[in-house]
């Protein structure tokens, strides 16, 4: 919830070519409303306005990657709008997932069509409606040995790619990436995000504060799974601390970079020979990859930048690919993956 990133992006049979990056931050009091969103602490109005608001910060950022790439909207096929989540809850009688930013802001100001609203097709067909990044990795990152892709975003999640496609590609958000460290750092120095783990390293683990926090139930779910912060939040971190009220600041980042890194760990498949490719903006954590490579001392863990993509870009150049895979009228979502009742086209489509 930083701000948005776009990614300008050709596909070809067998490669892929960034023409331009760009990123658009939010200010703080945007992410601050988006933050109450989140928890729920928001009016229809105020939704609906961050609808609005959102759809032309996101015309603005893809304006803003066409510029740097020196190309106009008749050279572009589609934008892919993952939009903003606010709320994600796939399962209850009534499931449903909520992203926000105006596609009808997005085509009108831009002048592309714009595919958006991914998730809940999947989800109609009995889906999680996440993660949907997996088929992508399957597409860009398979090979001959078993890989796994780990995105540790504001969740993070894995795709399992075994080795030469022999078995189905597996994946699912295994909780907390950077969100609770992200919260964390915000409610206590004011600062959005704890730059490369600074603070967190000068604080030390708290064991007894790790279990508490790794017996929450989602760790010990089965697959297909996924979340977000209306679980993983501030108030989830103030109701585990309660319990421990002699832990210092520190030290809770400190065993919150640790609960990424065990969480991530302890989910991976029981794989001989398996590699670990990072990608999003916890790759910019130096400590948290350090605190993941300790948890897994026998893992060769890289970058996607190993296979050929910037971590960075990752996500956005998924959701190009997704639109792609729309307008080819070609399924998007892994039902192996998400649980979903079959194969399903993603998302809507708003013409220019």
């Amino acid at each position: 919830m930083d701000g948005i990133d776009a990614v300008l992006v050709s596909f070809r049979s067998d490669a892929l070519l960034i023409h331009a990056t760009y990123t658009l931050p939010y200010s703080d009091t945007l992410r601050q409303r988006l933050t109450r969103a989140c928890l729920n602490h928001a009016t229809p109005d105020e939704i609906g306005e961050l609808d609005h608001e959102l759809g032309l910060l996101f015309s603005q950022a893809a304006r803003g990657v066409m510029e740097e790439a020196g190309m106009s909207a008749e050279q572009v096929a589609a934008i892919g709008s993952h939009g903003q989540t606010l709320r994600h809850q796939p399962l209850g009688q009534s499931p449903f997932t909520l992203q926000i930013g105006d596609p009808n802001i997005i085509v009108e100001h831009t002048g592309v069509t714009t595919v958006a609203d991914f998730r809940r097709r999947d989800l109609a067909a009995g889906g999680q409606g996440a993660p949907l990044v997996p088929a992508f990795h399957q597409a860009y990152f398979g090979g001959t040995e078993s890989r796994c892709i780990v995105n540790i975003g504001g969740i993070a999640n894995i795709t399992w790619l075994p080795a030469d496609n022999e078995r189905q590609a597996l994946g699912f958000d295994t909780g907390p990436g950077n969100a609770l460290l992200d919260a964390w750092c915000q409610n206590q120095t004011g600062r959005p995000l704890d730059e490369n783990g600074h603070w967190a390293k000068t604080g030390e683990i708290n064991e007894a504060l790790l279990k508490d926090m790794l017996s929450d139930a989602y760790f010990e779910r089965e697959a297909p799974k996924s979340t977000g912060k209306e679980r993983f939040n501030i108030a989830w971190v103030e109701t585990v601390i309660a319990r421990h009220p002699d832990v210092s600041a520190a030290d809770i980042q400190c065993t919150l970079v640790e609960l990424t890194a065990r969480s991530i760990a302890m989910q991976l498949p029981h794989e001989e020979h398996l590699k670990l490719f990072v990608c999003g903006g916890g790759t910019r954590n130096s400590f948290l990859m350090q605190r993941l490579q300790n948890a897994l001392p026998s893992t060769p863990i890289e970058t996607t930048q190993a296979l050929g993509l910037d971590p960075q870009w990752v996500e956005g150049v998924a959701f190009a690919w997704l639109a792609m895979r729309t307008l080819d009228k070609a399924p998007g979502n892994l039902p192996a993956v998400t649980g979903a009742s079959g194969d399903r086209i993603l998302g809507a489509i708003y013409q220019a």
